[in-house]
Parts: C-alpha cells; structure tokens; sequence
C-alpha cells in the first residue's frame, strides 16, 4: 500500500513537471511574440532631432506611397527629356541625367530625335524648350502610365506650343543616388506631339 503511495505520488510529481514546463514553454513563445511586434512596431518610428529636441515621426507603408513616387518618377524624367536650352553641354547634362530613370527606349527616342537634328535645331535658333505637366494616369496593378502635357519651344521669332501625350511601364529597381525613386521606365513611346499654337513674336 505505502509503495502503490509513493507510485502516485512520483506520477504526480511528472504529471506536475511536464504541466510546469508545457506552462513556461507557452510563455516564452508567447514573449517572443510580444517583443518581436513591439521590435517591428518599433522601427517603423524615428525620431527627428529640432534644436536638440526628439520629435516622433511615423513611417508609412511604402505601398501608400508608392503610387506618388512613380508619378514624382515620371514627371522628373519628362522634365529632364523635355526641358532644353541652346547649351551642348546642358542638353548632355539633362539627358545623362534621364537616361537613369528609363531603359533602352529612352536611348533610342534620343537618338532618333538626334538623327532629326532636333538638337541642333536648338542650337542654331537659340530655342528655350520647357515642359508643363497637366496630368498622369496610372494603373498600379499592371504599372502601366500615360504622360499628358504641353512643351513650349520659344525663339527669338515665334512661341510654339506642343500637346504631348507618351507612354510606358514602370518596374521597380534598387534606389540610387542617380535614380532615387528606384523606378525604371519600360517601353516607353510618343503618342502625340502636334501644335496647339504657334504665335509670331513682336521684335522691334
């Protein structure tokens, strides 16, 4: 009897152990949990120093901003690609500059536009080419964009103004110095580029 006694009381005692150690196992799984949240809820705030004074900033999702960056992407290469001077070397400038931000098509559009003699058009009329976005499309599903615009070529003897509506695909690359919103634009084309107005300027 004393023996059946001390059996139950040992079996007890496992049964107590194995209950203890299941218990602590949850807990320290269920701390884990806990912090590593807290350690991810964490990194999402920085704090901004003003005149040695910590100032909590929240970070966004990068898919709430996303769609505003590929928009930023494509208005900064257009501005580039568009805005000219009769200057050689800011017009290699500019486009070194958007050659970053776009693939093949871009070099080729550049070259077919250098084998018009656009360029050189620039230089010898002394023309000013600016750009003035009126609007992106943008379906973030498929990355798909369409630029919608006005260019304005002044020379000395007329103000030309130019729809110009392009195209393309966007695909995401690592960011860069040279391509900060590590956007690249694919496929991209011209689908209209005709005049609107063309004024003769008053020369006295």
């Amino acid at each position: 009897m004393i023996i059946k006694n001390i059996e139950q009381k040992v079996k007890l005692a496992k049964l107590l152990s194995i209950l203890s150690f299941a218990f602590s196992f949850a807990i320290v799984i269920l701390m884990m949990m806990f912090l590593s949240e807290q350690l991810s809820e964490s990194r999402k705030s920085i704090y901004i120093l003003d005149k040695d004074i910590p100032i909590l900033a929240k970070q966004t999702d990068e898919s709430v901003n996303r769609p505003v960056e590929y928009k930023a992407h494509v208005n900064v290469f257009h501005s580039l690609f568009f805005t000219l001077t009769p200057d050689n070397k800011y017009i290699e400038y500019q486009m070194k500059k958007a050659m970053y931000l776009i693939d093949e098509s871009g070099i080729q559009q550049y070259n077919n536009l250098k084998e018009k003699g656009l360029f050189n058009q620039i230089l010898s009329s002394s023309a000013v080419l600016t750009i003035q976005t009126d609007s992106i499309f943008l379906d973030v599903p498929s990355k798909f964009f369409r630029y919608y615009g006005k260019q304005r070529i002044e020379r000395k003897s007329s103000i030309v103004v130019r729809s110009l509506i392009t195209e393309g695909y966007l695909k995401d690359v690592p960011r860069s110095q040279n391509n900060p919103h590590g956007v690249l634009i694919e496929r991209w084309k011209t689908i209209e580029n005709k005049d609107l107005k063309n004024e003769a300027k008053n020369n006295f």
